[in-house]
């Protein structure tokens, strides 16, 4: 059967669609994998990451300050030099603040007046990832909530959905203001939403969060389904807390408070 010109054009056109069609949902499919994909032999792996901090063990600005900077230095966050326009990844705040409802006026003093260090929970039921029209951020397998800045389009959903305020937004182009630049992390750009990520890079490595390793043994890091692992054996040593359990998000980030340390 013989076709005219017209109708091979139509032929050819809806081909080449359905071809691109495929070829873009085979690429999507495949970043996934590769942001998902097996560390290398030396990496570290868990069925589920998670994060023991022992406010014991915190006790002078200086050991703050190293995490804050560890952090922030290798992940390229920028300094704006105000509070309008601040990106972070890990900070700090009050008990109070950091844990509402969860004080009594019995509280120690130096409970009340200590600092206590503060960054994206990698929750277990995270309500961002719920509301991201774009899968810009979404959880890995091993609980890790990931944030990729090249499919963000700035809507800030997610933003309004996290309960701990650990996400950030650049309102401005953020490489001017960064101190140093790290060129093995990749900076962003002016309309993107960026958070912790707990060192998903390192971990590929078989290095450590920043954090944990600059915390003098503050900060522990492991496997939550590893009865053997650093994290699980605090947990079950001591009596810990979560940030707003209320909610039902299930924070993979536990607090040793301790007692009256100074």
């Amino acid at each position: 059967m013989s076709i005219d010109r017209r109708q091979f054009l139509k032929i050819a056109g809806i081909s080449a669609l359905g071809a691109g069609t495929a070829a873009a949902n085979l690429i999507w499919k495949n970043s996934l994998e590769a942001i998902q994909a097996a560390p290398a032999e030396e990496g570290l792996t868990a069925k589920k990451w998670a994060m023991v901090i022992d406010m014991r063990k915190l006790k002078t600005e200086e050991d703050y300050k190293k995490i804050t900077d560890a952090c922030h230095s290798i992940h390229n966050v920028p300094d704006f030099g105000n509070p309008k326009d601040e990106v972070k990844w890990i900070w700090t705040d009050t008990y109070e603040h950091a844990f509402p409802g969860q004080e009594n006026e019995y509280l120690p003093e130096a409970i009340k007046e200590k600092p206590f260090p503060l960054l994206c929970n990698h929750c277990e039921n995270p309500p961002c990832v719920r509301v991201c029209p774009t899968q810009a951020t979404f959880k890995r397998q091993d609980g890790i909530v990931m944030q990729d800045e090249h499919r963000c389009i700035g809507c800030r959903f997610c933003m309004a959905a996290c309960p701990f305020g650990a996400r950030s937004f650049n309102y401005r182009d953020p490489r001017p203001f960064i101190k140093e630049k790290n060129p093995e992390y990749p900076t962003r750009t002016k309309g993107v939403v960026e958070k912790c990520t707990f060192c998903t890079e390192r971990l590929v490595k078989g290095l450590m969060p920043a954090c944990a390793e600059k915390s003098n043994g503050a900060i522990a890091f492991g496997d939550l389904k590893d009865p053997n692992s650093e994290v699980r054996k605090l947990l079950s040593a001591n009596y810990t807390i979560r940030r707003k359990q209320e909610l039902g998000t299930q924070p993979s980030v536990f607090y040793i408070i301790g007692g009256s340390e100074k």
